[in-house]
């Protein structure tokens, strides 16, 4: 096995988010990970304590990436909502971490600084509702919003959604929602 690598830590991520899309959290392990990047089995606990270390890092990566997506969204809380599904059905491995506390060291800095950054993101496009589209004070309204594109993803994630079972396009089916629940200012 080679001790050496381009960027281990970058290439652990992306093999674990990866295998985690694949078959879920239970049977991950840093050992496997390593054999597949064809380094030492000791070699990603330089950059993941253990497996825990490992979610915790996935998940930040998770909320980063979350946070630069709704970033690039704004203004608008329909692009916004939008954003946010694309990135779940697009990082599933990501985000089946992310919401996962038993997964994750709650007190990690990256973590949270990251889970703060999606958040404050999520909250600008909700704040470009006006009370036409929403009579619910600020904090009913994202959680409103969150649990709109969040409970989506999650019931069309596991096909709970008779749409999710045909060819029905998520993000259409998402933007209906969106727009049924805080229509549009015009």
């Amino acid at each position: 096995m080679s001790y050496h690598h381009g960027d281990l830590r970058t290439a652990i991520l992306a093999s674990a988010a990866d295998m985690v899309a694949r078959r879920g959290t239970a049977d991950l392990s840093l050992r496997e990970l390593a054999r597949e990047a064809g380094v030492s089995h000791a070699a990603p606990a330089h950059h993941f304590r253990d497996r825990r270390g490992l979610f915790t890092a996935l998940a930040a990566d998770g909320f980063t990436k979350l946070a630069e997506a709704l970033d690039g969204a704004h203004p608008d809380f329909h692009a916004a909502a939008l954003a946010y599904v694309d990135f779940a059905l697009a990082n599933p491995g990501h985000y089946a971490v992310m919401f996962e506390p038993a997964l994750l060291d709650s007190i990690d800095g990256p973590l949270n600084a990251a889970r703060d950054r999606a958040g404050a993101a999520l909250n600008a496009g909700i704040a470009t509702l006006t009370p036409g589209q929403t009579s619910a004070d600020s904090a009913t309204a994202a959680r409103a919003a969150w649990s709109l594109v969040h409970g989506f993803v999650s019931l069309w994630s596991s096909g709970a959604l008779a749409d999710s079972r045909n060819d029905a396009d998520p993000r259409e089916l998402a933007s209906q929602i969106a727009y049924a629940l805080f229509p549009s200012a015009d």
